[in-house]
């Protein structure tokens, strides 16, 4: 990894102009990013750096992006773009035989064990992006994109990576009031993201449960369902003071203003009895927990106040 030719990035970009406010647009390059740390410390039971030895590389992700963008007005813009990007040297992990790329966010959870950098993946779609710096008094950008996110598996099959929303839509809005007031919202959009069931059957043996201490995935059926679509509403109110050597910013900024739930995977635990200890089950000379399903939902009204003062 410490060859930098190996990690050579080159880019190209170009322009050209069909009509004085009709543009075509492309680009492509290639981006290398290190591994996770959890990952490059990786050490086996007797100290060695696992996949130091397996050869560990930069990710790498070569981007390809064209479009039209039309500009009807000083203050005005339409794009629409569409994009073809492939992953190729992504962590792959030898226990679960899936690339970690297409696991859920938490990363470092799962990048501390052995991989392989034979990891491949692609992601696809086009961006439909509208921007008006004066309508009503209002500067509003919005924005629509397709995409599609995959990984292959162990078979080589492409997958559903965990950012595969296919559908994202985006609208911001700024308006400036008399008195340095500025008010502004952003309104967002995000199809439900694929997740991982979990192997219950596994998930309930005593042994494994003890050896583990929470269920397991079920990565025969990795990423095979889905959650419901997500949307949140963001509210900011800023207040502008200037003085003879710096000026203050008093904001008040709320997250979620209606307080929308977004709805996770469901979790599992152990049923205890009335003195706190796990109830297990005999099941044909096989030792069993019962297992208790949570819902999960996360999401609440966030607000904020802060001050920016700037010398």
């Amino acid at each position: 990894m410490s060859n930098l030719l190996d990690q050579l990035s080159p880019r190209f970009s170009a322009s050209y102009k069909l009509q004085e406010n009709l543009f075509l647009n492309f680009n492509t390059g290639r981006y290398f990013q290190l591994p996770a740390y959890t990952t490059l410390g990786y050490r086996s039971n007797d100290g060695q750096l696992v996949n130091r030895l397996n050869g560990l590389r930069y990710l790498r992700s070569d981007h390809l992006v064209a479009g039209i963008e039309w500009l009807p007005s000083r203050a005005s813009k339409v794009s629409l773009e569409g994009f073809y990007k492939t992953y190729g040297q992504y962590p792959f992990s030898v226990r679960d035989s899936v690339a970690i790329g297409s696991r859920p966010a938490d990363f470092g959870v799962f990048g501390a064990e052995e991989v392989l950098s034979t990891g491949e993946g692609r992601a696809f779609g086009a961006e439909l992006l509208y921007r008006e710096q004066r309508i009503k008094g209002f500067n509003m950008i919005l924005s629509y994109t397709f995409v599609r996110s995959e990984f292959r598996d162990g078979q080589g099959t492409y997958v559903p990576a965990a950012w595969d929303n296919r559908h994202i839509l985006i609208l911001t809005a700024l308006k400036e009031l008399p008195r340095n007031w500025d008010v502004g919202l952003k309104w967002r959009y995000s199809g439900g993201a694929p997740y991982t069931p979990y192997d219950l059957e596994t998930s309930s043996l005593r042994d494994a449960w003890d050896a583990q201490g929470m269920p397991y995935l079920d990565y025969g059926r990795f990423n095979s369902l889905r959650l419901p679509a997500f949307h949140q509403l963001d509210l900011r109110i800023d207040k502008q003071f200037y003085l003879d050597r710096l000026s203050l910013m008093f904001y008040l900024d709320i997250q979620n203003v209606y307080n929308f739930k977004a709805t996770q995977p469901a979790n599992y635990i152990r049923e205890v009895d009335e003195s706190g200890q796990p109830l297990v089950v005999d099941d044909n000379g096989t030792e069993r927990y019962r297992l208790k399903r949570l819902e999960n939902s996360v999401g609440s009204v966030l607000p904020s106040i802060g001050i920016i003062i700037e010398f």
